[in-house]
């Protein structure tokens, strides 16, 4: 078994309200990555993965546009990040990363997830010092030594690295994202990411028994459909 990182495919996206969120999201990192490091994806590298990451989970083009026009324009929205960490049933360890405009109400917004889910924030770095931040990218492929050697050549500093089902995939300090993307860009000609993300990766998973699998679910799902939160890491097996 691999690493037990969320393949975050966007399963949400059953309905077309959720759709809508998702979209959301994709817009607001959008608009944040090119209002800080300008519009243009060559010369802002954050903003073209973004981009890409899109792409992929089929953000329609002129949502991604109207982000960007958004982005060159004067003034505007002006969004902070902000994360906060707690724990689920069984003692999962939950980590809910923001983009808001107004950090007290999306605290009250977070927090509320919890007190109904009968669950409890912690304060900032209670549970994330259990987690990796770490850059994964997963492509098909078998040739485990062929990627670790382009990366090893291209000094990238490698935490993990696995072949399993057809897939290859590869962990890395966050702080290495870029550097090892364009060395397995550069080794396999065509290369398509499947994923390509950083995450908060768990060190350990933990199981859950039936009902506690129901209150967590629950409350997993109370925080995604909150209009700030962005992403919910977890240790949940």
């Amino acid at each position: 078994m691999g690493r037990a990182y969320q393949n975050r495919k966007d399963s949400m996206a059953k309905t077309s309200d959720m759709k809508a969120r998702i979209y959301s999201r994709h817009a607001r990192e959008l608009y944040v990555s090119a209002k800080s490091g300008g519009v243009d994806p060559e010369g802002n590298l954050s903003l073209r993965g973004l981009i890409e990451r899109a792409k992929r989970n089929q953000v329609p083009a002129h949502v991604i546009e109207k982000a960007l026009d958004k982005a060159r324009g004067v003034g505007g929205e002006d969004f902070a990040t902000a994360r906060y960490e707690g724990f689920g049933p069984g003692g999962i360890m939950v980590i809910v990363d923001c983009l808001t405009d107004n950090p007290n109400r999306t605290f009250g917004d977070v927090r509320q997830c919890f007190t109904k889910a009968k669950c409890k924030l912690g304060s900032p770095g209670s549970v994330s010092h259990l987690f990796d931040h770490s850059a994964i990218l997963v492509f098909q492929g078998d040739d485990e030594e062929a990627a670790l050697e382009a990366l090893m050549t291209a000094d990238v500093d490698v935490s993990d690295i696995e072949s399993e089902g057809g897939k290859v995939t590869v962990f890395a300090p966050q702080t290495e994202y870029y550097k090892a993307k364009q060395a397995l860009l550069d080794a396999f000609d065509g290369v398509d990411f499947e994923v390509d993300e950083i995450q908060f990766v768990p060190q350990a998973s933990v199981s859950l028994g039936e009902d506690e699998q129901v209150v967590f679910d629950n409350l997993v799902d109370m925080l995604e459909y909150l209009e700030d939160v962005q992403n919910v890491y977890h240790n949940a097996g």
